[in-house]
C-alpha cells in the first residue's frame, strides 16, 4: 500500500545555514516534511517520540556525538531507521565506518538540488542512495575474496570491531579477558596483512568476512 501523505524527514545538521537551506528544500513540496535538529543530542532525546521515515544525518556534529556515534547508538537501542549520512567527507574510514554503523545511503553536501531530492525519495522508498564517488568506491571493494581464513572467535571478534565495539567491550561481550582480545586483534590483521582499524573493517566488508 503506497504511504499517505509526505515522507518524513528528520535532518540533524549543526551548521545553521546549511539547516535551513536544507528544510527550505525539503519541505518545498508535498512530498516530504522535514524537522530538523542542530546536534545528535536532541535528535536522540527526540527520537522516542518521532517515527521518520528517513535520517539525513551529517557526520561532523559537535561538540557532541558525531553522526557516526549517533547511529551507533541508534543501532543499540534496536530500532530499524533508514539512515542516510549527508556529509562532505570522502575518505575511506568516514565512508565504512557510516556503513559499519547502519547507514544505508552515503550522499556528499554539494549534491545539486534535483539530485539531492531524488535521492531522499529513493531512501524513502527503500533504495540506498551514493553519490557517485563514493558509489565507485565501495562497489570496486565490494567482490568475494578469497576463503576466510579466520577462525570462529576471530570472526566473533572482527564482526564486534566492525560494530564499533571498544577493546574492553569486546572483552565483556566475549567473556574474554583483554589480552586475550588484543592476541585475536594481532592474529587477524595478521592474518588479513592490515594495521589499523580502519584497514581491517574496509577488508572485513571488502571481502565479506562479516
Amino acid at each position: 500500500m503506497a504511504k499517505k501523505g509526505p515522507f518524513q524527514l528528520a535532518l540533524v545538521e549543526d551548521d545553521e545555514e546549511v539547516r535551513s537551506l536544507m528544510k527550505l528544500l525539503l519541505n518545498s513540496g508535498s512530498e516530504f516534511y522535514c524537522s530538523v535538529y542542530e546536534n545528535a543530542e536532541a535528535f536522540l532525546a527526540a527520537l522516542p517520540e518521532i517515527d521518520p521515515d528517513l535520517i539525513l544525518m551529517d557526520i561532523d556534529l559537535g561538540p557532541g556525538l558525531n553522526g557516526i556515534e549517533a547511529l551507533k547508538k541508534i543501532k543499540r537501542s534496536g530500532r530499524k531507521l533508514n539512515t542516510v549520512m549527508l556529509t562532505v567527507h570522502e575518505d575511506d574510514d568516514s565512508v565504512f565506518g557510516a556503513l559499519c554503523s547502519g547507514a544505508t545511503g552515503y550522499l556528499l553536501k554539494g549534491t545539486t538540488p534535483v539530485k539531492l531530492l531524488d535521492a531522499v525519495r529513493q531512501a524513502c522508498l527503500g533504495g540506498a542512495p551514493m553519490s557517485p564517488g563514493i558509489a565507485r568506491r565501495v562497489v570496486s571493494t565490494f567482490h568475494i575474496g578469497q576463503s576466510n581464513p579466520l577462525s570462529t572467535r576471530e570472526k566473533e571478534v572482527l564482526t564486534l570491531l566492525c560494530d564499533g565495539e571498544s577493546y574492553r567491550g569486546i572483552s565483556k561481550k566475549l567473556f574474554i579477558s583483554g589480552s586475550t582480545v588484543r592476541t585475536h586483534i594481532k592474529h587477524i590483521y595478521e592474518k588479513l596483512e592490515v594495521h589499523s582499524r580502519a584497514e581491517v573493517v574496509a577488508r572485513a566488508i571488502r571481502e565479506k568476512l562479516v
